[in-house]
C-alpha cells in the first residue's frame, strides 16, 4: 500500500482525479491508497464467492446486483472503497445521489452485504472498514481470511484461517467465526450451504 497524493482530497475531488486505468485506488480519510494487485488465490476467492452468491440471487428472485467498480463512501467522511464483492439492493438506487454519475452507493440500505478478502492490508478489512460499514448501516459484513494474515487477536495463536460474519444488532456488529466444515449462517441468504473451508479451498483448485 502506498500513499500517492501529497495532501488530503475530498471525495470530489478523488473522483475528479480517478484515472481510466487498470490500477485500483481507494480514498481512505483523505489519502489516496494505490491498491496491490491481488494474488491469484485471492482471485480464485474472490470468483468463487462471487458465483455461490450470483446462484442465491437467481434462485431467490430478488432485485440484487452483483458490480464489479462500484465505490462505498462512508457519509461524512473523505473515503471511497472498492470491496472485493459487493451486493446492491437495486431498489434503493434512486435515493442514491451518486449513483447515476459517479457509481457510488452512500447508504446502507443500498448493501445488504459487503464482503472483504482479506490482502496484507489486513487492517483495513478488521479495523477501518469494520468500522465504516458498520457505522453507514450495512447489515452484513463478511472479512474472509483464507491465508490467516490478520491478527492474532483473530485468528489465535498459531493463526488459522477464518471468516467471519459479522451482523449488525442495534447498530452494532455481532461477529461469528466460521471455520472448518461448519456450515456458514448468513441472515442475508439463510438457505446458503456453504462452509468456510469450501471458501478456503477454492484458493487451491
Amino acid at each position: 500500500m502506498t500513499q500517492t497524493a501529497p495532501k488530503l482530497l475530498t471525495y470530489e475531488e478523488f473522483i475528479e482525479w480517478l484515472p481510466n486505468d487498470s490500477k485500483r485506488y481507494e480514498l481512505h480519510d483523505g489519502v489516496i491508497i494505490e491498491m496491490s494487485q491481488p494474488a491469484g488465490k485471492h482471485e480464485k476467492v474472490t470468483s468463487f464467492l462471487t458465483l455461490e452468491l450470483a446462484v442465491q440471487v437467481r434462485t431467490l428472485g430478488i432485485p440484487y446486483l452483483l458490480p464489479k467498480t462500484v465505490l462505498v463512501k462512508p457519509p461524512e467522511k473523505n473515503s471511497g472503497y472498492f470491496p472485493d464483492i459487493l451486493l446492491i439492493n437495486s431498489n434503493n438506487l434512486p435515493n442514491e445521489p451518486k449513483w447515476e454519475k459517479e457509481s457510488t452507493v452512500t447508504q446502507g440500505a443500498s448493501i445488504p452485504l459487503v464482503i472483504e478478502v482479506v490482502s496484507t492490508n489486513w487492517r483495513d478489512d478488521y479495523y477501518k472498514k469494520f468500522a465504516d460499514y458498520e457505522e453507514m448501516g450495512i447489515p452484513e459484513y463478511w472479512i474472509v481470511d483464507y491465508a490467516a494474515l490478520g491478527g492474532r487477536d483473530f485468528l489465535g495463536n498459531p493463526k488459522q484461517p477464518a471468516l467471519f460474519v459479522c451482523f449488525l444488532i442495534d447498530g452494532e456488529y455481532v461477529r461469528t467465526l466460521f471455520r472448518s466444515n461448519t456450515p456458514i449462517v448468513s441472515p442475508t441468504f439463510p438457505q446458503l450451504n456453504l462452509t468456510a473451508q469450501q471458501i478456503f479451498d477454492a484458493a487451491l483448485i
